[in-house]
């Protein structure tokens, strides 16, 4: 198995540089998924094809770093440890760059939960959708730990099924936070104490409000009408699967 970067930044650019119509709408569209509309072509459902100016913005900056040079070095780096991978796949990796400022239909959240969790129809279809965000400040450090951890989950899942149990999502973002190597979150004792005793009393759980709010906090929770189970929100699941990865491999 290899990796490639689909290029997608100068595309989404001059449709976004047209004016936000219906015919925008339609061009987004055929862009997705062909003439025929059948089928995923072009792995850009992460973008609003009806988002304001600011999203341009974003991409005029993305660009200006070069996002998918970057993202080329990243892919070229992994690549070279899939070398003896006797797999013959070729995965498009296509940057994806969700609104949560001004976007009414993105909930910043459960977007992206999808993207990490739910992705078996982009693998299967052999896309990996590194997901950046309108409200962040990008620079290359981001983007590389960005591109990795999203190739990373692709990787996992050809080989492992979709996370059902807490226990399933923390092995997945462990096998990603070892293998990305992000660089170990800050510890916050306390809150890695509530997370540690949480994890070990609600690893079997499928509950998918006990998961959520694991990995997004209290407000997230909230946010999307779910029950609040006392997680903080500045410490997350994604930080515990990093420090307990960080702690084993030391």
């Amino acid at each position: 198995m290899q990796f490639q970067v689909l290029p997608i930044v100068d595309h989404m650019i001059e449709l976004y540089a047209k004016p936000r119509t219906a015919a925008r709408f339609q061009e987004y569209l055929i862009m997705l998924q062909g003439s025929s509309g059948k089928d995923i072509i072009l792995p850009i459902a992460g973008f609003n094809p009806m988002a304001k100016e600011h999203v341009l913005q974003k991409l005029m900056e993305l660009r200006k770093l070069d996002v998918e040079k970057i993202m080329k070095e990243v892919t070229d780096e992994i690549n070279l440890s899939l070398v003896r991978n006797s797999d013959p796949g070729l995965f498009k990796v296509a940057l994806n760059l969700a609104d949560d400022l001004k976007g009414g239909w993105t909930n910043r959240f459960s977007t992206d939960y999808d993207s990490k969790f739910k992705i078996n129809a982009l693998v299967s279809r052999q896309f990996c959708t590194p997901y950046f965000w309108s409200s962040e400040d990008y620079d290359k450090t981001l983007i590389r730990k960005r591109t990795a951890q999203y190739i990373f989950r692709t990787i996992y899942r050809l080989s492992n099924p979709a996370p059902t149990t807490l226990e399933q999502h923390i092995a997945q973002e462990f096998f990603v936070a070892r293998n990305a190597k992000p660089g170990r979150s800050p510890v916050d004792t306390p809150g890695l104490k509530l997370l540690d005793d949480f994890y070990k009393q609600h690893k079997g759980t499928e509950n998918h409000n006990i998961i959520f709010n694991f990995f997004y906090g209290d407000e997230a929770a909230k946010s999307l009408g779910y029950p609040a189970f006392g997680m903080k929100d500045n410490f997350s699941g994604f930080d515990y699967a990093e420090i307990i990865a960080s702690e084993h491999d030391h």
